[in-house]
């Protein structure tokens, strides 16, 4: 067994040439490895070959030669060498722990004296021990996991690849496995589905979560552009006028059941159902809003100060992200025709939609646009790309970023862009979410538009769907991104360039209306629109 004959630490007087860095324990691989990292002795460094970089030095093949030879390892150290990586993922964190005790008492004055060959030997001795035990752990075998264990695995696997956070909340993911597959029942699906549940929420991440087989059925039929339901778009608790519970209105889809009742965005659902929402996961009251075509649901409205029941017949709505119109402006010179798009949301037709919507305007003479992402509760995130790379001829669109910093940089090139020189104004709120701050960071960071609203959500995470092989999925966070200025976003939003007036319009005609009348309260300086001062 290849071991150090040498004091881990060095006396005080010692410890300005032969002490070791935190960064020299790091690279201390194993006690029963060939490569040994360790601290350089001084005196004895010239008897026996050393390579010596900074205070760390790597013992020599020809000083191994003249050393224990590892094929004379017993076969219990073969076994635990065939464990390696998992031995020095618990090595690692028990030498740090070690390391950080010591440099404490060191800081303290108490650990003036030498340590002993001996004290060394025994320091490593109880690491190696430790470790051991707890990289000794055998895993029940495939053969001896049931159906249900191998769902629950399938799952854990898709987080340990995926997620951003490798550090998953300050625990140890492998552990929590290794505890849960011995500890949670596991005999029924609902049963496993519970355990997923439990797993994911050691996270304390709301937006990585468990999607039962209709829930995710219901997430990949919404993206695609229809599904059956009452055509409403919903935002999380406090999106919108700082509601303290319920469930949110951030759109109604257009002569959708919600829309024909008369609900508007800003309002807030109290209950589906008899249900109530207080509590309520957005997702939750997603799936109770869907339902089969011709079934019914009962919603409690608040309208402002109002409270109102209404019971919808859910129909399949057609989610066609792009409403647009011209707005032609008496008396305007340059800005006198002014293209209004409203994006509703990102699903697979929205890139499309907005191109065909800039076709169309540009038909009609427009010189100018407005890009409505009020409400706007994000979708797909390479929709939101796409987009960004129709108004943008270069430039950083985002950061995607882990634990460890910047991974991945999107840009645009110029190939996709049809709409990059003509004056562009985004309008914005807190109902703005996810993909839509992307879109609204990016134009704004590079200039490219003038951003006119009040702080969007602050959403600043990214989110995929993994489909699990009974049908059921996961949403797991897999980064977070920062605009092309560097600004995290998360929990803070988005801050446009100027307000816009309190009592400003969701929809186009009241859009249309607001610009023309220069007397209304809600009135915009056409010739201002698209100048930050």
């Amino acid at each position: 067994m290849a071991t150090s004959s040498r004091p881990l630490f060095v006396s005080a007087s010692a410890a300005s040439s032969a002490s070791p860095s935190r960064a020299c324990l790091r690279r201390l691989h194993t006690v029963v490895a060939v490569s040994i990292w360790e601290p350089c002795p001084p005196l004895r460094a010239a008897a026996c070959c050393f390579a010596q970089t900074k205070h760390c030095c790597r013992r020599s093949t020809k000083c191994f030669a003249s050393g224990p030879s590892v094929s004379r390892l017993t076969r219990p150290i073969k076994r635990l060498l065939s464990r390696y990586s998992s031995l020095m993922i618990v090595m690692h964190s028990n030498i740090n722990r070690f390391y950080q005790a010591i440099s404490a008492l060191h800081q303290d004055g108490r650990s003036k004296h030498f340590m002993s060959v001996g004290f060394g030997r025994m320091v490593l001795g109880m690491v190696l021990v430790m470790s051991i035990s707890a990289a000794s752990y055998t895993a029940p075998s495939s053969s001896a996991l049931t159906e249900e264990n191998l769902l629950f695995l399938e799952a854990w696997r898709a987080v340990d690849r995926a997620y951003y956070d490798k550090s998953f909340n300050g625990q140890s993911w492998f552990r929590y496995r290794e505890n849960a597959l011995r500890n949670e029942p596991m005999n029924s699906r609902e049963e496993t589905y519970a355990a997923i549940k439990k797993m994911l929420s050691t996270l304390d991440d709301p937006f990585t979560r468990f999607l039962e087989p209709e829930k995710l059925k219901s997430l990949r039929s919404g993206t695609q552009g229809a599904l059956t339901g009452v055509g409403l778009s919903i935002g999380y608790p406090m999106a919108i006028n700082g509601s303290p519970s319920g469930v949110a209105v951030m759109t109604a889809t257009p002569a959708g059941p919600a829309e024909k009742a008369g609900i508007l965005p800003g309002d807030i659902i109290l209950a589906i159902d008899n249900t109530s929402t207080e509590d309520m996961d957005i997702y939750d009251a997603a799936e109770r809003l869907q339902g089969p075509e011709g079934s019914s649901v009962e919603l409690s409205i608040r309208s402002g100060p109002s409270t109102r029941h209404v019971v919808l017949t859910r129909q399949t709505v057609t989610l066609n992200p792009v409403r647009s119109r011209m707005c032609e402006i008496p008396g305007a010179k340059d800005s006198s025709k002014i293209g209004y798009i409203k994006l509703t949301t990102f699903n697979q037709n929205a890139a499309e939609s907005v191109r065909e919507a800039i076709k169309t305007l540009r038909d009609n003479n427009v010189k100018s646009f407005v890009l409505d992402l009020r409400n706007n509760s994000g979708g797909l995130f390479p929709e939101g790309i796409q987009i960004a790379k129709i108004w943008m001829d270069k430039g950083v669109i985002v950061y995607i970023c882990d634990s460890q910093g910047v991974r991945d940089i999107y840009e645009a090139d110029g190939a996709d862009t049809i709409a990059a020189s003509e004056p562009l104004a985004v309008l914005v709120n807190k109902g703005t979410a996810s993909a839509s701050e992307i879109l609204a960071g990016a134009l704004k960071d590079n200039k490219r538009a003038v951003v006119y609203g009040e702080p969007t959500y602050g959403k600043g995470k990214i989110q995929s769907v993994f489909g699990l092989s009974d049908g059921s999925g996961l949403a797991v966070t897999v980064a977070r991104y920062e605009t092309p200025a560097h600004t995290d976003i998360d929990k803070v939003g988005v801050i446009p360039d100027r307000p816009l007036p309190a009592s400003f319009p969701t929809d186009e005609d009241g859009f249309c209306s607001c610009l023309r009348d220069s007397t209304a309260p809600c009135n915009l300086n056409a010739a201002q629109l698209f100048t930050k001062s």
